[in-house]
């Protein structure tokens, strides 16, 4: 009697879900487009494999940010997992395979719910949208759980899209080394126990709509979908994969025009900074100077950030140095340079039975900035402030950058609206630099029309009348 035909159930795709399933790096970022086929490479291809060979020993969780983002991932793996053999506790969000191998869905929504995972041990860690994680921090802090006290090959499986609170992190992480993909990329680290080298790699492999065949065929009507679901930059980044467009931005108004080369500053523009404190999140710190006359097509009054400090160990991770620290750090980045004024973010004036961060940063004598973000009382808030400023007069900017400060280029044109107070922006994202940028913007800075040597010392905060025998200012 012949043997029946196994029945398929799941079979890769020819491309990016077979590159997918034969790689043997630690850390993989998969797809990078809508309707690649991501979610079934996880849970069709990925675990299974790696369920059948290690059995009782293979142990897998696949995170989403939020509980309800599971639904269409868990009922894909019922269609897959259920002819299988495989037992569902729908309590508990886990699959029981007939070999012992137990897969996990949870819900990851703050950076606070990754401790709930110490001790925890797994063999495969999946995280669908990775985008959606403003920082790595609880990403990172679960990729700490793979382990195998058995000797099973343990891996980190990832897919997203561009756009999202992470978008920038996620970038860094797995484009930007290669935008193309298939580039393996090691870190070299070393075993504080051993003493010896120990490399970890990770991978970027794109995945698009035109890699999933089945899609395109059994959907034909999922691009046309797509194409009224959003602007034509967005389609555009679903389908390509393009981490250089950013739809949905905050400041749609950011320009390159506003990015310059870096020149000198004339002594007798007024020089000014701002910061905004983090330890364990970036601190920003920017130079600005105000031009008293138009200066190679920037305007009089504008705005110029000719120098940032901006203390991140990775994107959106700190340096945790401390308050004197940093203070020293802009002292010796500023040389002789003297400054009318300097703005901070009001928190660091707060006392708790100690010296402020404030008085910890002497001597640089900082100034309480306006710390407004959103309109109200008849006034703008600090975002409105910087968006006219970078729409400006008749398509002139008024603020700028030189092409050096890449940490402000990198994160604040990708910021996004509040999904709930759509007048601000979503906090969760990487907006440091922004926040210091408010508070320059925000600082009523003002051209010098008398030398440098006859200023009115601290009395940046008001205008003086034309006939003031003491100092001619104006307020911009």
């Amino acid at each position: 009697m012949a043997e029946k035909e196994p029945i398929v159930i799941w079979r890769p795709q020819h491309g990016p879900q077979h590159s997918l399933l034969q790689c043997p790096v630690f850390e993989i970022f998969f797809g990078g487009a809508r309707g690649g086929g991501k979610t079934d490479g996880m849970i069709g291809g990925d675990w299974p494999l790696h369920a059948q060979k290690y059995g009782q020993d293979a142990k897998g969780v696949f995170f989403r940010r939020e509980l309800p983002q599971l639904d269409a991932a868990i009922a894909r793996s019922k269609q897959i997992y259920g002819p299988l053999g495989a037992d569902w506790n729908e309590q508990k969000k886990t699959w029981i395979f007939p070999n012992g191998a137990t897969l996990k869905f949870r819900p990851l929504e703050r950076d606070s719910d990754a401790e709930k995972y110490q001790g925890h041990d797994y063999t495969r860690v999946y995280f669908e949208e990775l985008t959606n994680y403003p920082s790595k921090v609880p990403v990172m802090k679960i990729m700490a759980t793979l382990r195998s006290g058995a000797g099973v090959p343990c891996g980190f499986r990832a897919t997203g899209n561009p756009g999202g609170p992470g978008h920038n992190w996620v970038k860094e992480r797995y484009i930007d080394p290669d935008p193309a993909g298939f580039k393996i990329i090691t870190q070299v680290l070393r075993n504080p126990i051993t003493g010896e080298d120990q490399q970890l790699q990770r991978v970027f492999i794109p995945s698009k709509l035109k890699d999933n065949k089945l899609m395109i065929e059994n959907d034909p009507m999922y691009v046309s979908r797509l194409q009224i679901a959003g602007s034509e930059n967005l389609v555009k980044a679903w389908l390509e994969g393009d981490w250089s467009i950013v739809d949905g931005a905050y400041f749609d108004c950011w320009s390159n025009t506003m990015v310059v080369r870096p020149f000198e500053i004339p002594s007798e523009w007024l020089r000014f900074r701002s910061f905004d404190w983090g330890s364990a999140k970036p601190f920003s710190c920017g130079w600005w100077a105000v031009p008293n006359e138009d200066y190679n097509g920037i305007p009089r009054g504008a705005l110029v950030r000719y120098r940032e400090w901006y203390g991140a160990k990775s994107a959106d991770v700190g340096l945790k140095m401390t308050a004197n620290e940093v203070s020293q750090g802009i002292i010796e980045r500023s040389g002789n340079e003297h400054f009318d004024y300097d703005v901070a973010d009001p928190a660091i004036f707060s006392e708790d039975g100690g010296p402020s961060i404030a008085e910890r940063m002497e001597p640089i004598y900082w100034v309480k900035a306006d710390n407004k973000r959103t309109p109200g009382h008849g006034q703008l808030g600090g975002w409105d402030q910087m968006r006219q400023r970078m729409i400006g007069d008749e398509g002139v900017p008024m603020i700028y950058t030189f092409d050096t400060c890449r940490d402000s280029i990198r994160t604040i044109p990708v910021l996004q609206h509040d999904p709930v107070k759509a007048e601000d922006l979503d906090t969760t994202a990487e907006d440091h630099a922004a926040d210091e940028w408010r508070y320059a913007c925000m600082s009523r800075p003002w051209t010098k029309t008398l030398a440098e040597d006859s200023k009115p010392k601290g009395k940046w905060d008001k205008a003086f009348d034309d006939d003031d025998d003491e100092d001619n200012w104006k307020l911009v």
